[in-house]
C-alpha cells in the first residue's frame, strides 16, 4: 500500500525508520485505515475473551451431558429395566419379522388376520435395531437410545442460537432454554419409545436450522428433513417453506433451481418410500400407517378418534391443551399437578413467548413463523393429543423453530422478564421430569 501523496512530505513519515511504512514496527506488522494512517494495536485480550467462551462453551456441554444422564438414571432408577414394545418389535425385526403374538391387547397395536401389528413409525425402529441385536442392551436401550438423541440435539441449540442472533450471554439463555426450558429435555430422560421420535426430529431439525443459516446445501437440508419425516411425519411440511425460498434465490438460474428441487426433494422423496415401504409391509397399503386401526383402551381416545385421524373437529380441543389446559388441583402436596392429557405451554414452557421478540419484518423471521405455523397445521388436526404427557409434547414438532425465532429476538430483549421466562420454564420442565417419575412410582 503506498502513502497518500498529502502525507509523504509530512515530519512524522520522514522520521520513520528507512524502509518501513507508518503503522508498522518489526513486532506488530501494519494497519492503515483509510487516509487517516490510523495505527491499531492488536487487542491482547481477545485471546483471553476467546478462551472463556470455549470454557463456557465446553461447561454447557458438559451441563447437558450430566443433566440429561442423571435425570436418565433417575428415571431408569424408577421405572426399572425392562424391555419394551419397540425393543420386543427390534428383536422381531432383525429376524424378519414385524408381527409378534406378543403384542395382543397392547395399546396401538394392530390386529390383522391373525397377526399383531405395532404402529410406530420406521424412525424408532430403525434407533432400536442396533440395541436390539446386543442381547445385554436390550433392557436398557429405550434410555440410552432417547439419550443418543436427546443430548445432540441439546448441544445443538447453543450454535443455533449464535446463528440466529443471539450474542454473548444471551446466547446462552436461549441455549438453556431449548436445553433444558423446552419439552426436549421431559421427552429424552424419560425413557419412552413414543418420546424417542420427538428427541430424533428435534435433533434433525437443529440441524436443519444450523445448516439453513450457513451453506444452505439442498441435498443436505433435503436429507434432515427425511430423518425428522421417519420420525414426525408432520414435520415434513416446512419443504415448502423453506423449498419455495431456495428456488426463489435461483430464479435467475433454471438450471440451479432445477437441480436445488431436485438434491432437496430426492431425500424427501426416498424417506416417504421407506416408509411407504414399511407400511406395506404390514398393513398392505403404503398410506396406512396403523393409527386410525390400532387398539385404544381409552374411551375418550377411541371417541376422539371416531371424529376423525386429522379433522377440523380435533382442533378446539388441542389448541385448549397447547394454550389453556390448567393443572389439577389435589389434596396433598404440590397440591397442583398437570393432567396426564396435557397442559398449557404457557405454563409448561413461558418463555415460548420470548420469540414474539423477533417480529415478522425480518425476511427469516417470517420463514420461521411460517415454518412453525405449517408444521403446527397437522398437529392440531390430529385427534392424539399426545397422552400420556406433560404439557403439549405434539408442541416439540415445532419449537426448534420457536427457539430460532427466541434467539432473533434477543437483541430487542428489554429487561430481565425474557429470563425470568427461561427459568421458570427450567423449572417447571424438571418438574414434569420429576412428577412422571412420580407417577411410574405411584400413579396420582
Amino acid at each position: 500500500m503506498s502513502i497518500p501523496a498529502n502525507l509523504a512530505n509530512s515530519p512524522w513519515v520522514q522520521q520513520q525508520p528507512h524502509g518501513r511504512r507508518p503503522g508498522c514496527d518489526r513486532y506488530r506488522g501494519c494497519s492503515i485505515l483509510a487516509d487517516e494512517m490510523a495505527v491499531t494495536t492488536p487487542s491482547r485480550s481477545l485471546p483471553k475473551l476467546r478462551h472463556h467462551f470455549a470454557g463456557a462453551d465446553l461447561r454447557f456441554y458438559l451441563g447437558v451431558l450430566a443433566a440429561y444422564a442423571l435425570a436418565t438414571a433417575l428415571a431408569a432408577s424408577v421405572d426399572g429395566i425392562h424391555q419394551d414394545t419397540l425393543m420386543m418389535l427390534a428383536e422381531r425385526a432383525l429376524g424378519g419379522h414385524l408381527d409378534s403374538a406378543a403384542f395382543k391387547g397392547t395399546v396401538d397395536v394392530v390386529s390383522l388376520d391373525g397377526r399383531y401389528y405395532f404402529a410406530v413409525g420406521p424412525g424408532q425402529l430403525l434407533a432400536y435395531l442396533p440395541f436390539a441385536a446386543i442381547p445385554d442392551l436390550q433392557a436398557s436401550g429405550k434410555y440410552l437410545v432417547c439419550l443418543l438423541f436427546g443430548i445432540p440435539a441439546a448441544w445443538l441449540t447453543l450454535p443455533v442460537a449464535r446463528a440466529y442472533g443471539a450474542k454473548g450471554s444471551s446466547a446462552y439463555w436461549v441455549a438453556a432454554f431449548g436445553a433444558f426450558g423446552s419439552l426436549l429435555f421431559y421427552a429424552s430422560t424419560i425413557g419412552d419409545e413414543y418420546y424417542l421420535a420427538h428427541a430424533e426430529s428435534f435433533l434433525a431439525l437443529m440441524a436443519f436450522l444450523l445448516e439453513w443459516s450457513g451453506r444452505r446445501r439442498p441435498a443436505v437440508l433435503g436429507g434432515l428433513l427425511a430423518v425428522s419425516f421417519l420420525a414426525r411425519p408432520t414435520t415434513v411440511v416446512v419443504a415448502v417453506p423453506f423449498g419455495l425460498k431456495l428456488l426463489w434465490d435461483s430464479r435467475a438460474d433454471l438450471r440451479h433451481a432445477l437441480r436445488t428441487a431436485i438434491a432437496i426433494g430426492l431425500p424427501i422423496a426416498g424417506a416417504v418410500a421407506i416408509y411407504g415401504w414399511y407400511n406395506w409391509l404390514r398393513f398392505g397399503s403404503t398410506t396406512e400407517a396403523g393409527y386410525a386401526l390400532s387398539y385404544l383402551s381409552e374411551p375418550s381416545l377411541i371417541a376422539r378418534r371416531n371424529m376423525g385421524v386429522f379433522s377440523l373437529a380435533q382442533i378446539p380441543e388441542n389448541l385448549r391443551l397447547f394454550l389453556l389446559a390448567p393443572p389439577d388441583l389435589v389434596s396433598f402436596p404440590p397440591f397442583a399437578v398437570p393432567n396426564r392429557w396435557g397442559m398449557s405451554m404457557l405454563l409448561v414452557s413461558p418463555a415460548l413467548l420470548a420469540s414474539i421478540r423477533a417480529g415478522f419484518r425480518d425476511g427469516t423471521a417470517r420463514l420461521l413463523w411460517i415454518a412453525a405455523a405449517a408444521v403446527a397445521v397437522p398437529v392440531f388436526l390430529y385427534y392424539g393429543g399426545g397422552f400420556v404427557q406433560y404439557g403439549f409434547r405434539y408442541s416439540l414438532d415445532f419449537t426448534p423453530f420457536l427457539l430460532a425465532l427466541v434467539a432473533m429476538g434477543t437483541p430487542r430483549w428489554t429487561g430481565r422478564w425474557e429470563r425470568v421466562l427461561i427459568m421458570l420454564s427450567i423449572v417447571s420442565v424438571y418438574f414434569g421430569v420429576l412428577l412422571d417419575m412420580a407417577w411410574h412410582a405411584s400413579p396420582l
